[in-house]
């Protein structure tokens, strides 16, 4: 059959897309429809659920690849099963899980839930199903183990030590932040030599080939303190990161760079963020995050500024305040004294979350919307704005000649009943100035009452 699709094009068509069909229902096999039943038998597995609208766009995007989540997590044996709910015909079951978005991505595990807020990615999807099902502290008992850990995870948190106070806020830290990073513990045999810790028990985060302890008196909580260093120290930015990184309180500080642009400039500066995240790392780690972007449309849109490339921008992700460049940056030196006088308060913040920023992203954002809907269809737009504008200026015109209308009338009536009201004194003064046919001039003088009276008898 195959020999014989090859020689017809229409042929090897039909088998492409029968193939394709049967891949998706292949894979639709393994994602289950949940309906109201789902709410009262859920408890005895462990469930990521994707809930979903029909007419939701990202939703429709999400599906392949949620099927693909479906295949895998079935064909490696794990205990997590993978299901989908339409969440508009489910609404009150949706809205107890807490469901305010669509879609939005939850690991049913007992009574708890957990929102997954990653890239929406097969993989990323997958690891962080591993990751909540399984234990919330997973003990490592070698330091064969422990090597193995290093090797497969870039960020992760380890408890060493035994019973104690520290354990359970550590324990309570990683109920609540299991979603992004991973929580073990450790005996002190079991942590590499190279480690060195002043008292025990401990809470450490391995990153960046390098390890930090947690102080409580300089770090303060622990849980924030796990919130602010479960990312490395430099990254390659996004939006998604970025809105991420605004719960960590730290300063951001990107090279604004065209990666396709390989210039010394460009190349230049992405290597001197590079060098201050490595050789600064103890200096700046607690208050500052590193990293570069790829273009400039996204720091734009975020700044309501024009930047130029290649720059270095200073992020404040959790008041929208920047910090530009004051000077040009030639070297190391030079971005670690930029970052010093950020410290120090020498360089002004600009941007903020106040009214008047407000009002201005206002503004900004009606008129990006407004740009890209004429970019993307000029016809489009000239219908959506023009028909509108078109209205009001009718109603407006209407509104205009009925008011000179109904002024011109009145003022007529005014002239008219005013005119009328003048005939009407001539005349009665006249009647009063003129008498009437036989009688006399003079006025009759009015008698006594007793007169009159005896005169009727």
């Amino acid at each position: 059959a195959a020999t014989m699709a090859a020689r017809t094009p229409g042929a090897a068509l039909r088998l492409c897309a029968t193939v394709f069909l049967l891949e998706m229902a292949f894979c639709k096999g393994f994602v289950e429809d949940l309906d109201e039943s789902f709410k009262d038998n859920r408890k005895d597995d462990i469930w990521l659920v994707d809930f979903y609208a029909p007419w939701c766009g990202h939703c429709k995007k999400l599906e392949p690849i949620w099927n693909e989540v479906g295949l895998e997590m079935k064909s490696i044996g794990s205990p997590v099963k993978v299901g989908k709910m339409d969440a508009t015909s489910y609404s009150s079951i949706a809205s107890e899980f807490g469901v305010r978005g669509y879609p939005t991505i939850k690991l049913l595990k007992g009574d708890l839930a957990y929102n997954y807020r990653g890239p929406r990615t097969k993989d990323d999807i997958i690891e962080f199903a591993h990751r909540v099902s399984g234990a919330l502290i997973r003990p490592l008992p070698s330091q064969q183990m422990f090597e193995h850990v290093q090797k497969r995870h870039r960020v992760f948190f380890v408890y060493v030590g035994g019973e104690s106070t520290l354990k359970e806020k550590y324990i309570d830290a990683a109920s609540e932040l299991i979603v992004y990073t991973y929580f073990f513990s450790a005996s002190e045999e079991v942590v590499p030599e190279y480690v060195t810790l002043k008292e025990m028990p401990a809470v450490l985060v391995f990153k960046d080939e390098t390890y930090f302890v947690y102080d409580e008196y300089e770090d303060g909580d622990l849980s924030s303190w796990i919130n602010r260093e479960r990312f490395q120290n430099y990254l390659t930015m996004d939006g998604f990161l970025l809105y991420e990184l605004g719960d960590t309180g730290k300063l951001v500080a990107i090279a604004i760079i065209d990666e396709k642009n390989t210039s010394i400039e460009h190349t230049r500066l992405k290597s001197i963020i590079q060098e201050v995240a490595r050789d600064y790392r103890d200096q700046f780690h607690r208050d500052f995050q590193f990293g570069h972007m790829d273009g400039n449309d996204y720091i734009n849109t975020l700044l309501m500024d024009e930047l130029t490339v290649p720059t270095v921008v200073v992020l404040n992700t959790s008041n929208q305040q920047y910090f530009l460049l004051d000077r040009e940056i030639k070297n190391t030196e030079d971005m670690v004294h930029f970052i010093n006088s950020i410290l120090d308060g020498t360089v002004e913040a600009q941007g903020g979350d106040s009214i008047l920023q407000r009002l201005k992203r206002m503004v900004f954002d009606a008129k990006s919307t407004v740009v890209s809907i004429f970019k993307s269809s000029p016809i489009m737009g000239c219908f959506l704005f023009g028909l509108p504008l078109g209205v009001i200026s009718i109603m407006c015109y209407g509104i205009y000649t009925a008011d000179t209308d109904g002024g011109y009338i009145e003022e007529r009536y005014e002239v008219s009943k005013s005119e009328t009201e003048s005939q009407e004194a001539t005349e009665e003064s006249r009647e009063l100035q003129e008498p009437r046919s036989g009688q006399s001039l003079v006025p009759a003088r009015q008698e006594p009452k007793d007169v009159l009276e005896k005169k009727t008898d």
